[in-house]
């Protein structure tokens, strides 16, 4: 029996003994289940439309067209095709090895953003060579990880040239460099991704714009050379370098072969999607995708019907991305089948595997040669044996004196590049911006009213979404007060955090205030449960910043979401018969700030906000390399129509009060720095600290 038969006949079989004996108390949802399911919405939406759009591909015209749509598609998605530069290459030094040769070359990708890498040269033999674009994965050497190192030194001794090159964040284009200047400081090369990849969404760019450039550039360096046969050019790459591999054959019709090693090569809107699917670094999560129509292996179909191999780690759909790599991967490579059979060409497509963990171990590299010297090299045999390799040290293959573009070269950064990027102001609403969702469903239902000192405590709950059921307590003083506001408190903690008696929530609400505290997607108890598939993986995946991810790729960011909850929330206590006519008090707490700025921009019913410790704008963000504000309250372009001010002062003249804002770093700002920041906002009170007690929320409340 299945998990998922087993949970559905006993949650049946309880139902129905529920029914039986008439269950008297609150017959509680499982709210662990509301985000999950609304996302598994939003993907079984995308997957559908997608599987009917390939459905259609029937003849090679339609096929084209699909492959046109492909580039285009991918290219506005991740920021736009940028503009070819000089690339100023130079060869700074030459190692001679027997029958091959390594030169340490530097180029550009764009004018101060320079390019670390090693290209291999069989020293004879023919005088036009095939030439492999060898792409590496998240280790942080770089072109010097050993089984790297092995495959191209493989590949030049079979006769081809090879150019490896240092992705961004990895080998001497750490751009988070540690006291060393060497190594990150930050704890992974993924880290070195997504920390400029979040920053850059600010502003309508992406990392894998920045990666796929690097990769074109990269070709552009290795067909310049005179000794390379532009029939005959191909590109690989394992792990992320096979990802960032299939981003560059989406854009590029120069190449002439791939294979793939264990490329992130599972769509995200999959059949049977379990959320937060499978999310990755920056440059993996295409954002936007999901409403297209879009996914992963689209951006393989333009490659189409070229010689293409996908080999994959047999293991990888429980030791390293979700669990639904392979299942996901095989159905799409059969879709791509019939693409390739369509086009006559079923024999260039191959899958290949090993059973072996997520590496570019030695059976893999065969793979890999074999299928390069039977499509690009008509002479050749198949080989059994890798030709000798020895690993040579980082220090060897390095191409700066430093071992880092930043202190030799005086390179740019992901971060420095955002501060010079000019905005381009564009036309959004916050609804649109925040892909906001304002459909009713149904008024605020109370599930059970209970006495407390001093208060009466109601249980209540509304549906904001498809799938989406907000809970939140609310109490009311006892004897019932018309004459104070109602406090909507947005607590980072959710409803639960200070509930008792004698904290929070009950002592305000004993000071004449009716208190609602929700609990908002993703928090409390509508925090996503943890799905099926590997712990290691699921329990890592099971955090705010991947739901944040997944809603992205979705299209529906999930700050939209939760002030989807908040706005929902004020139209059913509007409603309520003891709290329609109290005017609302929206007071937020650290990261909610932002969720109350947006509700309270976004309906009149919102009488005055208090903010306390929040972020002061985004344009702090994109200011601050090391910033550290919560990565749900992204928006992509946000900073090309709005910023946080700028929201705010749609409250025109309703109160706010703003305590002890905060920077992108973190740092605590005086009041003349908000005032400042805030001076377009009409009605502003500013206080010093970001004090959260009954005393001072009721002090703010009425004054």
């Amino acid at each position: 029996m299945t998990r998922r038969t087993w949970l559905a006949l006993s949650t049946a079989a309880s139902l129905n003994a529920q029914e039986s004996r008439a269950y008297p108390g609150v017959a509680y949802r499982n709210y662990a289940r509301c985000l999950p399911d609304y996302l598994k919405g939003l993907a079984q939406a995308a997957y559908t439309r997608r599987r009917a759009d390939l459905e259609k591909l029937a003849t090679p015209e339609l096929i084209v067209e699909r492959k046109r749509w492909a580039r285009q598609t991918f290219w506005s998605l991740i920021g736009g095709q940028p503009e070819r530069t000089p690339l100023n290459p130079r060869t700074v030094d030459t190692v001679q090895r027997g029958t091959y040769r390594i030169e340490k070359v530097i180029y550009y990708a764009r004018p101060g953003f320079p390019i670390t890498a090693n290209l291999y040269v069989p020293n004879r033999g023919r005088s036009s060579f095939p030439a492999v674009l060898l792409q590496m994965g998240h280790s942080p050497l770089g072109k010097a990880y050993t089984t790297y190192q092995r495959c191209a030194q493989g590949l030049v001794q079979l006769g081809f040239v090879v150019l490896g090159f240092d992705p961004q964040g990895q080998g001497e284009r750490v751009y988070y460099p540690d006291s060393s200047g060497k190594a990150s400081r930050l704890s992974s090369a993924d880290d070195e991704h997504s920390t400029a990849g979040r920053q850059m969404l600010l502003t309508g760019d992406t990392v894998t714009r920045l990666q796929t450039w690097d990769a074109v550039r990269s070709l552009d360096y290795l067909l310049s050379l005179p000794y390379v046969d532009r029939r005959h050019v191909a590109t690989t790459g394992q792990s992320g370098g096979g990802t960032i591999a299939m981003y560059l054959m989406a854009v590029d019709d120069r190449l002439s072969c791939a294979a793939l090693a264990s490329a992130n090569s599972e769509n995200f809107a999959c059949a049977d999607f379990e959320a937060p699917g499978s999310t990755d670094d920056a440059e993996q999560n295409l954002v936007g995708a999901g409403p297209l129509g879009f996914d992963r292996w689209d951006t393989i179909y333009p490659f189409a019907p070229k010689p293409l191999l996908i080999s994959v780690s047999d293991k990888d759909f429980f030791g390293t991305y979700s669990p639904h790599y392979l299942s996901s991967g095989w159905e799409e490579f059969q879709q791509l089948k019939k693409i390739y059979s369509t086009l006559g060409k079923a024999d260039h497509l191959a899958w290949g595997g090993t059973a072996l963990p997520h590496s570019l171990e030695y059976d893999s590299r065969l793979q890999i040669y074999n299928w390069f010297l039977r499509w690009m090299k008509a002479d050749a045999r198949p080989v059994t044996e890798e030709p000798p390799t020895k690993v040579e040290t980082p220090e060897t293959l390095q191409c700066t004196e430093s071992g880092n573009v930043i202190k030799s070269l005086q390179s740019q950064t992901p971060f420095s590049m955002q501060l010079k990027r000019s905005s381009r102001p564009r036309q959004e609403t916050l609804e649109r911006l925040l892909q906001l969702e304002r459909t009713s469903y149904g008024p605020l239902q109370t599930l059970k009213s209970m006495p407390g000192r001093g208060v009466t405590i109601e249980a209540v709950e509304l549906q904001s979404a498809p799938s989406v059921h907000v809970p939140a307590w609310v109490f009311l003083p006892r004897p019932h007060r018309n004459n104070r506001p109602l406090l909507l408190l947005l607590e980072g903690g959710g409803r639960n955090a200070a509930w008792h008696e004698d904290e929070l929530f009950q002592s305000l609400a004993r000071q004449g205030f009716a208190v609602c505290v929700p609990d908002l997607r993703g928090i409390g108890d509508l925090l996503g449960e943890i799905g099926p598939g590997n712990p290691r993986y699921t329990r890592r995946h099971n955090e705010e910043e991947e739901y944040a991810w997944a809603s992205l790729i979705l299209g529906k960011p999930l700050l939209g979401q939760r002030v989807s909850d908040v706005l929902a929330l004020v139209r059913g206590l509007k409603q309520h018969p003891v709290l329609g006519s109290r005017p609302i008090m929206v007071a937020a707490h650290g990261r909610l700030t932002v969720v109350a700025q947006f509700a309270a921009a976004l309906t009149p019913q919102i009488s005055r906000i208090y903010l306390a410790g929040g972020l002061v704008s985004f344009h702090s963000v994109v200011e601050t390399e090391n910033y550290g504000h919560a990565f749900s309250n992204f928006i992509p372009n946000i900073l090309n129509s709005t910023d946080l001010p700028d929201v705010t002062a749609h409250m025109g003249m309703r109160k706010v009060t703003l305590g002890g804002l905060i920077d992108g770093a973190g740092r605590r700002l005086d009041s003349g720095s908000v005032r400042k920041a805030y001076e377009k906002v009409r009605n502003l009170d500013v206080v010093d600290q970001p004090t959260w007690t009954a005393e001072a929320l009721a002090r703010i409340a009425t004054s």
